[in-house]
């Protein structure tokens, strides 16, 4: 009888049109043992055609990209994917954005401003279908 293997992490990938940002995020992200960064895109499509390769759990999605901003790219990922859910991260106005994004099928919604260990908890909610709208955590009724 040998160790029993460790328990999958949360596969998550990365969508922000800034590389600063998202090697900011790998590197911030991937010392936590729950999590495993599956992939980095840049620009909305790319999170798409990822999604779609890579099938992570959780797609960490900017909105304001290029080619194809955020909440469209989610609309595209939770249409053909209803079992990937993601999580907005912007620095965007909550109100306007947070609407939309719940429009498009974001099982969440963050600023950018909190801290990291905010931003963990709000992956490993989604993850594990609960909405983290609004900082409230209810049972989804996806």
């Amino acid at each position: 009888m040998g160790a029993v293997p460790p328990a999958p992490g949360i596969r998550l990938l990365l969508a922000d049109d800034h590389r600063l940002v998202v090697e900011a995020l790998r590197a911030l992200l991937s010392s936590d043992p729950r999590l495993e960064i599956v992939g980095a895109a840049y620009d909305g499509q790319q999170a798409v055609e990822l999604a779609d390769e890579l099938e992570p759990d959780v797609v960490l999605m900017d909105i304001a990209m290029p080619v194809l901003d955020g909440i469209e790219a989610t609309r595209r990922i939770t249409e053909a994917h209803p079992d990937i859910r993601v999580l907005m991260l912007t620095g965007s106005d909550w109100d306007v954005d947070s609407a939309r994004a719940r429009e498009a099928g974001a099982s969440g919604f963050i600023l950018k401003e909190r801290s990291v260990t905010d931003l963990v908890d709000a992956i490993v909610e989604v993850s594990t279908l609960l909405m983290a709208f609004s900082g409230r955590r209810v049972n989804a009724t996806i």
